[in-house]
This record gives structure tokens, sequence and C-alpha cells, in this order.
């Protein structure tokens, strides 16, 4: 199979396209390069060859010969987004539409994209699924159930859409993301052996490691087009469902000589567990092959390995809103957050 990935310098894609390698499909990256400038480290794996080119700027001609696209590319996380939420709707909505558009007119069969647990947001029920209704508190989130909701009227004979909500993802990626919260523990506890809670750590979160989501795509490409046409998938392990507390203590624990403190509840009320029956029952080989222990043990072996120093992990390239706030100040890109010549 011919795979597009969308995001593929990205720390997701960066995961997905050695693993579609690997399994012999030939891969195409897409990817406008916002953070390419540094790597935490080198991967050593094939790479795909990649089109540099903004999302909003593809045409069906770029898509020529692709069977299946993986979609990664947008602005990603809830302060990236809300830094301009108006370019956020023109990427991730509208950018995202219009790039299946051009799949459908470049007889592309399948589109996987990447949807998010934090659709849920704020709710009063003890488990959600994929039918419960949406909550979505930030314009990332927003965007995410805009795409859902016009993306799905486009499905066809020979267009298959699926809708991916991924739990909260954590893991090494040679992209790494130190924004979110398992591996932005990890970093603090390896470069400073303290985790101060800025909140009670109340709240659940769902997560799933970077490598448990690759396997979910490609058990979606695998998968027969009668299980997953126009579907949404939660995509994680329902026993993986964690008090922000809890992550903590499970950093604390596994970087030993961490000192760990909580702060009061905070101001910030996303809450949510959720079920994965839904995607065990269509795709019966997928299974998340870790839980947060483990990856907590795999970013303190691996920071171990490479020496990682305060300055590693607070560099802008691994943190998706300075990066942005570092283009933007330096005029790299534009109002629109297109590259400048």
């Amino acid at each position: 199979m011919r795979v597009c990935v969308t995001g593929s310098d990205g720390y997701l894609g960066s995961l997905l396209a050695p693993e579609l390698l690997k399994r012999g499909h030939e891969v195409i990256g897409l990817d406008t390069g916002f953070y390419k400038e540094r790597m935490l480290y080198r991967p050593g794996s094939n790479v795909p060859m990649t089109i540099v080119k903004d999302l909003r700027q593809i045409e069906p001609g770029d898509l020529n010969g692709v069977d299946a696209i993986v979609h990664m590319a947008e602005l990603s996380n809830d302060p990236a987004g809300q830094l301009a939420p108006h370019i956020t709707y023109e990427i991730n909505h509208k950018g995202s539409i219009r790039l299946a558009e051009c799949a459908r007119k470049a007889g592309v069969q399948r589109f996987v994209y990447m949807s998010s647990c934090s659709v849920y947001g704020v709710t009063e029920q003890e488990f959600v699924d994929e039918n419960s209704p949406v909550n979505p508190q930030t314009a990332y989130a927003v965007c995410k159930t805009l795409v859902e909701r016009d993306l799905k009227p486009m499905a066809a004979d020979g267009f298959s859409p699926t809708f991916m909500r991924n739990a909260t993802a954590y893991g090494a990626s040679p992209r790494i993301r130190f924004d979110i919260v398992l591996n932005n523990l990890a970093g603090l506890a390896w470069t400073t052996k303290e985790i101060r809670m800025t909140s009670d750590g109340t709240p659940w979160r769902p997560l799933v490691h970077g490598l448990d989501i690759a396997r979910a795509i490609i058990a979606v490409l695998d998968g027969p087009r009668e299980a997953i046409h126009n579907q949404v998938f939660n995509v994680g392990d329902t026993s993986h469902n964690y008090r922000v507390k809890e992550i903590a203590e499970i950093v604390a624990e596994t970087f030993a000589g961490c000192k760990l403190s909580f702060g009061a509840p905070s101001a910030d009320n996303r809450s949510y567990r959720v079920l994965f029956n839904k995607i065990r029952k269509h795709l019966p080989d997928f299974k998340c092959m870790w839980d947060a222990r483990r990856g907590a043990q795999q970013l303190y072996e691996l920071f171990k390995k490479i020496d990682m120093t305060a300055e590693v992990f607070q560099y802008r390239t691994f943190t998706r809103l300075k990066q942005l706030e570092y283009l933007i100040r330096t005029q790299q890109i534009d109002e629109q957050f297109f590259w400048k010549e």
C-alpha cells in the first residue's frame, strides 16, 4: 500500500512512518517543517521521502497513486491552538477538509484522521465512549469535532474515512514533545529531581503510547473496509485511565530521588475517563503494549543513555507553543503561519 503520512516529521509521524516501512508499505511524508530543527536522538530506522509543503497548499496531483492518507499535520495541542485560534481553524479545520477533498479527487481509498479524546472535554459521565456527547473546551478540540462532522458526509464507496480519537500520547520519539503530561513530568524528574504540581492532580486523563497509536493506525490500514468505513474509534486501553496525580506518582517512583508535591485544585476542569471497547471489537488484533509505568521507564533509560540536559529538555523545538512563538518573533512565518521567502 502507498501511504501518505502528513506530519511525518512530527512527534507521532516520526514513529509511524518507520513502522509502516518495516511492514513493506511505500510511505510518502508531508510536512511543512515547523519542528524539524532538532531531534532528541537519531532514529535507527529508515525515513520516508517527504514533500515539504504546507497542508493548505496541497493539490490532488500531489496525491496521485496514493492508496491511503494518515492525517496528523495540524497545529497540535491546546496552548498552540489558543495562540492564534483563527489560524488554528484555517489549518486544522478548513485545511483538513480541503486535504480530504483533494484525496477524493485523486482516488485515495482510505483517509485516517487523527482526532483526539480531548473532544470529550468535561463530562458528568463516569466513562465516555464514541457515542457520548462531545464537549470540546479549546480551539484545538473544537476543530477536531468540526473535521469529524464535515468529513463523515464525504464517505463513499471509493473513499473510507476513519476517525481516531487518541488518548493523550506519551513515550520516546526522535521528535519528542515535552508539552504533554507524562513526557513533561519525566523531563522535570530527570533535570530537576522534583515534580512540583501546580494542581491537586485529581482530573482523569486516558494515556496511550505513541507506538500503540502507530499500531492502531496500522490495524485500520490493514483492516477490512467494513470494519473501518466512516467509523470513530477511541484509541487506548480502558485500564489506562489515570488521575494526573497517579501519573506524577508513577514518574516520581521511576526516577529515583525525585521529590513530588501537589498544589490546590486547578481552574482547568477538563476531566474524562474513556472506554476503548469499540476498537478491540472492530479490530481484534489491536492491543496496547505499553502502560504509563513502562513508558516512564523507557524515558528514564533514554535520558540516561543520551545524558539529557536541562537545556535539551527546555529547548523550544520540543514544546509546540515555544517553537511557534519563536518562528513568529523571528518573522520566519507570517501572520497566516506560512513560511516567508
